[in-house]
């Protein structure tokens, strides 16, 4: 049963083709009474001659013959045309239908949390998509195609076979009867092996994915032969899976060809015997005898099919668990969109826990003016980055609420809130194209001269003036092609073409050296003026001019005040200042200059 419903939602992915699907199933009853009624013509032709024959009256004329003759062509060449035009039909549904499922589903995955993606390989989520969308283009291209009209006239016609001979039909039943039992046990043999299968299809692709975004590493660590033993190894147990389920259908495809030989052998036998005993005509005998040849016929393409269908079905069902992931942040169905935002931000007793046992953040609160700049500081793992997330909603809080300009940011659009802030993570995030692309992220509408004048901004003229190719340079993937410090300096390039009002800083400076860092912190106070900016920062000089400064410590806002005020408290940030200027001391770094003497009045050495 569960094969069934799973082929039933695979058909209800036709979403707005299915009228189309419905007329091409329509088509294929049609073929498939067609090609029931040319052997039941055809007996009737033979009968009609026979019959003729064996009385001795007089011989039949053309003019007799011509309905039945008639009537068989024009089945014939009907199946013909109508069977082009559901094949060409069909065709075009089934790489229609591919692909828009397939970007349905990325434009699902891209909604999902960012829980999901951290837990769940990228390569596991890509050839979930690629394998499912193509297992479903199959099915639906072999049920319009060959499937439907076979099960209508293994289902729905064969039955009829009865009235037309009930000895000979009852014999056709039983030996079908006897084939679908054979294929239900190979179905329930194979049902848990395939499952099985396409675990190791996906630990496949993972690894392999895995390898190749870090060639780097497996490189310099001299771990090639070493990851391509483990794939191999994957591959090893792949093949000792798959070898049982490939023997179980290849004991279906001998069972099917035999039944084919044995079915119609038992049909001339017995209907010999019957036509010796009166009971039957030769027409009758050469009717179904082309009937069990055709149904046979319908019969391998309905093994086939459930052999596919069978093969097809964990990846489908991986395809609709990831589809039925419901993102944890959505829209609000009064959802109000803003154009800019003023900036003003409030947290009010936010509390939020990953997995709802340790609270990443806990009870937070506190109020930014429009225009203000607040610093982050604090261990890591203390809440920071997860407090800001909870900003820009890449995760909704668990109680409280945070407000901009006095409205609750779950009642504002995605869109609207996430085109008002401007995020520069501490991973760069770059896009395996060229340097205006990744720009144009922050900006699809921005001139050449807007991403200049944004690239002059972050400090990353120069490095792109040294490009062959200028802005249609291609960076790589991940943007490798750059360096380190080239590649933050382009995603804060990025972020300040957004020109959003509010800005969050996630460790921006980091990758950058002490020469292009001072020079890209005074870019970035310019920038941050009329904007609200969040900064997330470990190295304290970066946070000097801060309007405030928020100290975490276990998900709670445990400090808060101006650098020098809170070096003067002499606690918790007091005792981060000191331990980075105890680990800088010897070297004549811009930190130890900045503070030095908040430091040196606050807690004498």
């Amino acid at each position: 049963m569960w094969l069934i419903r799973l082929y039933v939602r695979v058909l209800g992915q036709l979403g707005s083709d299915l009228k189309i699907g419905a007329v091409l199933a329509l088509a294929n009853v049609a073929l498939a009474i067609s090609a029931f009624a040319e052997p039941i013509l055809f007996g009737r032709i033979i009968d009609v001659l026979t019959q003729a024959q064996s009385t001795g009256g007089r011989p039949v004329t053309f003019g007799v013959l011509t309905p039945l003759i008639v009537a068989w062509v024009g089945f014939a060449f009907f199946a013909i045309a109508a069977g082009v035009l559901v094949a060409l039909y069909a065709d075009r549904l089934s790489h229609r239908r591919r692909l828009a499922v397939m970007a349905d589903y990325f434009e699902h995955v891209l909604e999902l949390p960012l829980a999901f993606h951290t837990s769940t390989h990228s390569g596991r989520v890509l050839k979930v998509m690629l394998d499912g969308s193509s297992g479903m283009a199959w099915l639906w291209l072999g049920f319009f195609r060959e499937h439907c009209a076979a099960l209508v006239a293994l289902v729905v016609l064969m039955p009829l076979t009865v009235f037309l001979n009930w000895r000979l039909g009852l014999l056709l039943l039983a030996l079908v009867v006897v084939f679908a039992v054979l294929t239900t046990i190979v179905l329930r043999k194979t049902e848990s092996l395939q499952g099985r299968v396409e675990r190791f299809h996906s630990t496949l692709a993972e690894r392999a994915s895995d390898a190749l975004g870090n060639v780097p590493v497996i490189q310099s660590f001299t771990r090639i032969e070493a990851e391509s033993r483990a794939l191999g190894h994957i591959i090893e147990q792949l093949l000792k899976a798959q070898n049982p389920v490939l023997s179980w259908w290849a004991i279906a495809s001998v069972a099917s060809r035999a039944s084919a030989t044995i079915t119609i052998t038992a049909i001339f036998i017995v209907g010999t015997g019957l036509h010796l005993a009166g009971l039957a005509t030769i027409g009758e005998i050469v009717m179904f005898m082309s009937i069990a040849n055709m149904l046979i016929g319908r019969l391998e393409q309905a093994v086939n099919f459930v052999n596919q269908l069978f093969m097809q079905a964990p990846k489908m069902r991986e395809f609709f668990e990831i589809l039925d992931t419901a993102p944890a942040v959505q829209n609000r169905p009064a959802a109000k969109t803003i154009d800019r935002f003023k900036g003003e931000v409030a947290f009010d007793n936010v509390s939020f826990s990953y997995d709802g046992k340790r609270s990443a953040v806990l009870d937070v609160s506190f109020h930014v003016a429009p225009g203000e700049t607040v610093a982050l500081v604090g261990a890591t793992g203390s809440g920071k980055s997860t407090t800001l997330g909870l900003l820009h909603r890449a995760f909704d809080p668990q109680s409280g609420a945070i407000r901009i300009d006095g409205e609750d940011i779950r009642d504002i659009t995605l869109a609207s809130l996430r085109r008002n802030i401007g995020v520069v993570f501490q991973e760069p995030m770059l896009f395996a194209r060229s340097i205006r692309e990744n720009l144009q992220v922050g900006q699809p509408n921005a001139t050449d001269e807007d991403m200049i004048a944004a690239l002059e901004r972050a400090q990353a003229s120069e490095f792109i003036s040294r490009q062959s190719e200028g802005l249609r340079t291609i960076i790589g993937e991940r943007g490798r092609s750059l360096s380190g410090g080239e590649r933050q300096r382009l995603s804060i390039a990025r972020a300040l073409l957004k020109n959003p009002p509010i800005l969050i800083l996630d460790e921006a400076t980091s990758a950058l050296d002490a020469a292009t860092e001072q020079k890209l912190q005074r870019a970035l106070e310019e920038v941050m003026k009329g904007r609200t900016t969040f900064v997330i920062a470990h190295r304290l000089a970066t946070i000097r001019n801060a309007d405030r400064i928020l100290v975490f410590d276990h998900g709670r806002v445990v400090e808060s005040g101006t650098f020098d005020e809170l070096v003067a408290k002499g606690g918790r940030f007091a005792e981060l200042a000191k331990a980075q200027f105890m680990a800088t001391a010897p070297k004549p770094a811009p930190v130890v200059a900045s503070i030095t003497p908040a430091s040196a009045q606050a807690k004498p050495a």
